[in-house]
């Protein structure tokens, strides 16, 4: 197994600038960043992949701080979510990006935007503690079809399990929870917490990301760590009901402040940004250990930013490509590299 010493992160030429930084993701395939603060932006990279320009500013519909973003499966659609409670759908046409739809009814701050894995269901989360599922209906119309009501404190983030009908959120109240919807989606509820009591976080959870065949997943927390999480993936495919997460590890002593943001490439590794102005990237020890799996540092980027690393993300299309943003108004592309 590599160590941290075989590999580097190297800055493209580009750095982006704008205000607060809070998110940056690609679309499926690639063909275009997102990269948001206030006002929205979609930017184009180059054919050379050192120069990034922008293609499209997304303003005039926002009218706070836009906190995050989402591509529909088949990148036609961008979902944003921002401070002044609505949720923007925008769509290219001919060329120019149109906000098709707004959605409303959250009474606070929403601070993600997710779309399960076919593009018929959008989820949105708020300050005001809920959690909104939302279907699709051709001719951009959007319907709320559930309010989810299980946290007690503001929800972070909204995520959907990468294959299946299944919803995630993080909440400041310290836990996960899962959500299922019965056969026709109408009726979700709550069909497990992940909390203190099963060896879950002790503070704030900020975010969390799955591994490409969904059967593992990492949660990052106020607490300074992060947590690994394991599924029967196929106990779930064959319809044999649901199939609890339970925690299999923890990474401790990477970050000293708070952990805001990770994603796990499609090549297995786990990059953290965190309040401590630095990234961290973790793969699984692939050496048999009787406790079960363990993950160890594969390499680390002191002062990636000025200020706090609120988003990291890797690329669909190229792996070695890392996006990072920050408070210091900057969004950076690493390109990670072996050393010979």
């Amino acid at each position: 197994m590599a160590d941290s010493s075989s590999r580097r992160l190297r800055s493209l030429k580009d750095t982006l600038t704008g205000y607060g930084v809070w998110h940056g993701i690609p679309p499926p395939e690639l063909e275009e960043f997102h990269l948001f603060s206030l006002p929205a932006a979609v930017i184009k990279p180059s054919v050379s992949g050192n120069k990034i320009l922008p293609l499209a500013v997304l303003e005039e519909t926002h009218t706070r701080t836009v906190r995050s973003c989402a591509w529909s499966p088949n990148g036609k659609l961008l979902a944003t979510a921002s401070f002044d409670a609505t949720t923007a759908i925008w769509e290219n046409i001919g060329g120019d990006y149109e906000c098709v739809s707004t959605l409303e009814g959250h009474e606070n701050e929403i601070k993600s935007v997710s779309w399960n894995a076919s593009g018929s269901l959008l989820a949105t989360c708020s300050r005001d503690r809920t959690v909104w599922i939302w279907e699709v209906f051709p001719g951009n119309e959007y319907e709320c079809v559930s309010v989810l009501q299980g946290h007690t404190q503001d929800v972070k983030m909204v995520q959907w399990h990468p294959t299946m009908d299944l919803l995630f959120s993080c909440s400041y109240d310290n836990t996960v929870k899962v959500w299922a919807g019965d056969d026709d989606n109408d009726d979700w509820h709550c069909v497990q917490t992940l909390d203190e009591s099963n060896n879950g976080h002790s503070s704030t959870v900020w975010a969390l990301s799955f591994n490409p065949s969904g059967n593992k997943m990492v949660t990052c927390s106020d607490d300074l760590t992060l947590k690994i999480w394991e599924s029967d993936e196929t106990r779930l495919h064959s319809g044999g009901g649901y199939s609890p997460w339970r925690h299999t590890c923890t990474l401790s002593g990477y970050h000293d402040r708070t952990i805001f943001s990770i994603h796990w490439s499609r090549n297995g590794i786990i990059s953290s940004g965190a309040a401590d102005d630095s990234i961290r990237l973790f793969v699984e020890n692939q050496e048999k250990v009787i406790d079960g799996p363990s993950f160890q540092l594969l390499f680390k980027k002191e002062k990636a930013h000025n200020m706090d690393v609120n988003s990291v993300q890797w690329s669909p299309g190229e792996e070695r490509l890392l996006g990072s943003a920050s408070d210091d108004g900057t969004i950076r592309i690493w390109e990670l590299i072996p050393i010979s």
